[in-house]
């Protein structure tokens, strides 16, 4: 999207629900800006199926029940194009032109962070499904998230390699550009090195970079126990394949951006026998998860990722939080208020990404999972880790 013309966008996201009878409910709007371009299309992608999925389900019965009333959903996603300015651009949109109650995402902090400015700056609800980085909600009331954060992601990335490798040497690479990737790169360093383990190399890449034959070359010459890689999904896999390619032979640990459904597809063999901390995990899942899954893979053709559950879980908060208003006030800055004061106010939220409760800074506090990619490429669970 081009952000000099988004005042002149048509005022058609506001009917792209049916004119309703008289009697009959008023849609409830929720905006999602999400990158369906650029960078992680696939991240935009399984945020909107698993969206889309549970609207549809919701309106085949009739719509969301609050009050006694059943209101139908209508979900209004626009396209961040994985970029910062383009992610306030439509964040803004959404929030002034479309009049959104609330809104879901964006996924990454790159985006996220400065998105939730803007939703905290507007007093409009916004909860980031996948977002880690401490920024996005900090000192914001308005801003929430389904993800644990990134200083906790770090600890249980560090144990793990330390116990899994008998590792005392690591090696980092990152984006410098990004505020999960380089936000977690450093929070890694720190834990472990207070751990007793030492960093024998920290490189950086830029955004639009794709060979990193130099950055790996260097690292491969100190020798380090594993390489940790706090990247998004397009990045490990193309690092991960070259890594082997220049003679690598030990193991890479991830975070959780590796868990998108394309990983594998980008990567193939090269990631199978990898590790990588993330929200859940789809191999051998149970119960409610289970049947996600299931429904997901059924409608759209492959097992959902973490940000699908992620998305999934998202939305439902918000629609608690709206039911638990008891009522829809036709004042959007009012039923704003309300929304904001609920999410608020949860104190616990079964998920099929876990159970979680929040802190004060909308934060929840719940489990982590460190996956093995299968030698079939599954993400198969090998620990949780719980605060």
């Amino acid at each position: 999207m081009n952000p000099g013309k988004l005042w002149l966008l048509p005022l058609a996201a506001a009917f792209l629900f049916p004119a309703a009878s008289a009697g009959a409910a008023t849609p409830l709007k929720i905006g999602f800006p999400l990158p369906l371009t650029g960078e992680i299309p696939k991240v935009g992608e399984s945020s909107k199926y698993a969206a889309e999925m549970l609207r549809e389900e919701i309106n085949a019965q009739g719509g969301l029940e609050v009050g006694g009333v059943k209101y139908p959903l209508e979900f209004i996603y626009e396209d961040n194009e994985s970029k910062p300015e383009s992610a306030v651009s439509v964040t803004l949109k959404l929030i002034n032109l479309d009049e959104v109650v609330a809104l879901v995402g964006p996924q990454s902090s790159r985006q996220a962070v400065p998105a939730g400015g803007e939703a905290n700056e507007n007093k409009t609800p916004m909860i980031s499904p996948w977002s880690t980085n401490p920024d996005t909600t900090r000192d914001r009331p308005w801003v929430f998230r389904a993800a644990f954060l990134d200083p906790f992601q770090a600890p249980v990335a560090a144990r793990f390699a330390a116990k899994q490798f008998q590792a005392k040497n690591a090696a980092i690479l990152f984006e410098v550009s990004n505020d999960y990737s380089k936000g977690l790169a450093d929070f890694f360093k720190l834990v472990w090195e207070e751990q007793g383990g030492t960093v024998v190399a920290m490189e950086s890449h830029g955004p639009r970079d794709n060979d990193f034959s130099a950055q790996l070359t260097k690292i491969i010459s100190f020798k380090p126990d594993f390489i940790f890689l706090p990247e998004n999904y397009n990045f490990a896999a193309l690092i991960v394949r070259q890594g082997r390619e220049l003679g690598y032979k030990g193991p890479f640990m991830g975070s959780d951006a590796w868990g998108s459904a394309e990983l594998m597809e980008l990567c193939g063999d090269s990631c199978k026998g990898q590790y990588f901390s993330t929200h859940y995990a789809a191999a051998g899942a149970t119960g409610a998860t289970r049947e996600f899954i299931d429904k997901y893979r059924a409608k759209y053709g492959y097992v959902p990722d973490d940000v699908a559950a992620l998305t999934w879980d998202a939305v439902n908060i918000i629609l608690k939080a709206i039911q638990q208003g008891g009522e829809v006030n036709p004042d959007v800055v009012k039923m704003r208020e309300i929304i904001r004061a609920n999410l608020a106010s949860i104190s616990n939220f079964e998920g099929i990404t876990g159970n979680m409760r929040f802190d004060e800074q909308g934060d929840p506090i719940k489990c982590a999972v460190v996956v093995r990619i299968s030698e079939a490429g599954e993400f198969t669970a090998v620990e949780s880790v719980c605060p």
